[in-house]
Formats: structure tokens, C-alpha cells, sequence
């Protein structure tokens, strides 16, 4: 059965949420949920999952699943909040105990924070499968941008997080902690073994000047027209590329909010004495 998709593109971070669905009246997944936060201020609102929950109250859908392809660093996790309003269980790869063991230690988190995936409702391995009504997904592990990302499978279509941009943008970086951009070269190959009219789905586009924000594509358009990695471009060529490159970009925007947040199923950190919950930042440490 093919998935019915709706997407959701938040300007602020450039980030794209999804809705997979089976049928209106029926079962669906939501990949990669965005909490609005203004770092000025310190502030979060709802706007953008309020969106998300209007067009699953407007379909009739029971959410089963809110699903994370991996602890973001660009925009913080809605996941439990959609939780809290929607139901379903959040999920997420079974690395990313090793992402938590990192950020644990960078931001001295409370020792009642353990790193061991509990946070969130289901790990996933590479290969599970698990169902949304009458669709069924399957799990790929796909390290690189960090050592825990995972994409989705639905029948043709993939959500491919932040292995792959659209071909005019290329690939994402691997220099945050456990990133590796030979892992990532690998994971990109494996989601280019597909058939070539495989849909992929983008968890960001950062698109040139000269056209609109787009974020699907299919596995023969990366083949042709991927920037980085497109055919021919070997493995060493392609980790020589991304060390230069990733060794001039700044840190994203969010990432230290991002990450408390994200490494905790989109929960807030605990609240301390005065009832206020902080996120912590870290000086000369990234």
C-alpha cells in the first residue's frame, strides 16, 4: 500500500515535518516534529505542531507512532508535546545512547538523566519493521551525520532525515560528535541501492537563490545531479570534499538548545528550585 504524505515546511529552521498516513479516518506516523523556540527570548510555542494537529484532527487520524530520524541539532522536538495532545509513542534509533553518553557530559546533565534511549518510548534497530494501520515501515540505519540516524521506509518512499539534501544542495555534514563522513558516504550508497524511482523525502532544504523550497526527489535524480555525490564521486573523493567543507561551517543556530531537548523525546529539562528549567551553554567547549 502506498502512503498518503502531507508535509509541513517551518521557514524558521527550514526543516520538513511529515504526516504518513495510511487513509483519512485511519493510522499515521509523524516524522520529525518542530517546537518553534526563539532563542532571543527563550520562549517555545506550539505554532507549528498546532498544525501538525489540525491536519490529524481534520483527517480523522490516530496517531501511532511520532518518530524521530535523529537528535536533531537545528530545531527542537515537538515529539512530546505532540504526545501529550495525540497520543502514540515516540521512537527513535537504538544508537542514540551514544549520542546521549556525549551530551550528557557536555552539558553535565542531572545525574537522574540516563543515557541508555529510556527517554523514549521505542528504540529502533536497522531492518525493524512496525506497522501504521495498513502501511508498514521499515527502519534503516544510516550513521554519518551522527552515529544514531535512522530513515523510514514506506513502500517507494524513504525520509531520509539528514543524510541527503536535494541534488542542488547536496549532502550533510559529519563533524558533530560521532559524525564520521565515511559512515555517511556508506549510508548514501545504501539509500542509492534502492530502485531508481524511489521517492526520498528531505528533513531540510536550504535551497539557492533561484528556486522554491522543495524536498522531495527520487534515488536516480541523486544519482544524476547530486553535488556531492553524484555518480563517480568515490568514497575518498567524497570524505576529503566533506572535511574541507565541514571544517569552515559555523555550529547551527539552536544546536545547544536543540540537543538538551532533543536527547530527552522533546522533554523539557527538569524544572530546579524556583520552578524554571534551563538549558545550559556550555563556554569554549564546542
Amino acid at each position: 500500500m502506498q502512503p498518503n504524505i502531507q508535509a509541513f515546511f517551518d521557514s524558521a529552521t527550514w526543516t520538513v515535518s511529515y504526516v504518513v498516513f495510511d487513509e483519512p479516518g485511519g493510522h499515521c506516523a509523524i516524522i520529525d516534529p518542530v517546537l518553534d523556540y526563539d532563542p532571543k527570548a527563550g520562549r517555545t510555542k506550539n505554532t507549528s505542531a498546532d498544525k501538525l494537529i489540525e491536519f490529524v484532527q481534520s483527517e480523522r487520524l490516530t496517531v501511532d507512532w511520532i518518530l524521530e530520524t535523529h537528535a536533531h541539532a537545528d530545531h527542537l522536538s515537538s515529539a512530546d508535546y505532540l504526545k501529550s495532545k495525540l497520543g502514540g509513542k515516540t521512537a527513535i534509533g537504538d544508537h542514540i545512547p551514544n549520542v546521549q553518553r556525549v551530551f550528557k557530559q557536555l552539558f553535565n546533565m542531572e545525574d537522574s538523566f540516563n543515557p541508555d534511549g529510556s527517554q523514549f518510548d521505542h528504540l529502533f534497530a536497522d531492518g525493524d519493521t512496525f506497522e501504521v494501520g495498513r502501511l508498514q515501515g521499515k527502519v534503516l540505519f544510516v550513521p554519518g551525520h551522527t552515529p544514531a540516524d535512522l530513515a523510514y521506509q514506506f513502500a517507494d518512499a524513504i525520509f531520509i532525515g539528514d543524510t541527503m539534501f536535494m541534488p542542488d544542495v547536496g549532502t550533510a555534514r559529519a563533524d558533530f560528535p560521532g559524525g564520521d563522513a565515511r559512515q555517511l558516504y556508506r549510508s548514501i550508497q545504501k539509500l542509492l541501492a534502492f530502485p531508481a524511482e524511489t521517492r526520498l523525502f528531505m528533513c531540510h532544504d536550504y535551497p539557492p537563490t533561484d528556486r522554491p523550497v522543495a524536498w522531495e526527489t527520487t534515488v536516480a535524480a541523486q544519482h544524476a545531479h547530486n553535488i556531492h555525490v553524484h555518480d563517480g564521486v568515490s568514497e575518498d573523493e567524497f570524505v576529503g570534499m566533506r572535511t574541507a567543507r565541514d571544517a569552515t561551517l559555523e555550529m547551527p543556530v539552536l544546536i545547544l538548545p536543540s540537543v538538551q531537548l532533543n536527547v530527552r523525546a522533546g522533554k523539557m529539562p527538569p524544572a530546579e528550585e524556583n520552578g524554571v528549567a534551563y538549558f545550559k551553554i556550555p563556554i569554549n567547549a564546542l
